[in-house]
């Protein structure tokens, strides 16, 4: 499925994760989009990276930086890249976000792919 109208080209997506208890999660994360899919960087010490973990299952709606949520939510499936796909990944975010380029960022990032549908 591709990315819905109504996320792409939005600066800010609210990523519904979900704890072990059911217990919805969301947050206001940067994503970049490219062939259908959609990227995200994460510390690898965060909450949302361990709930992905434990339930790959996520929703996905256009929001402001705060996390209020603008328009329609959508049901997406989320994976942990592998290192060697994190260069894809991060290439895509960079071009989107300028401030993604500054060496400020933690050396603990990991890449997740959402896929929508």
């Amino acid at each position: 499925m591709p990315v819905p109208p109504e996320i792409s080209g939005q600066k800010y997506i609210c990523l519904t994760t979900f704890r072990k208890n059911g217990v919805a999660v969301r947050t206001p994360v940067w994503f970049a989009e490219k062939d259908g899919k959609l990227y995200v960087m994460t510390r690898s010490d965060s909450g949302k990276y361990k709930r992905l973990r434990n339930n790959p299952k996520v929703r996905i709606a256009p929001c402001t930086i705060r996390g209020k949520v603008t328009g329609p939510e959508f049901s997406a499936t989320a994976r942990v890249l592998l290192p060697e796909d994190w260069p894809r990944a991060r290439q895509t975010i960079n071009r989107k976000y300028w401030a993604a380029r500054l060496p400020i960022w933690s050396k603990q990032n990991v890449y997740i792919e959402i896929e929508p549908g």
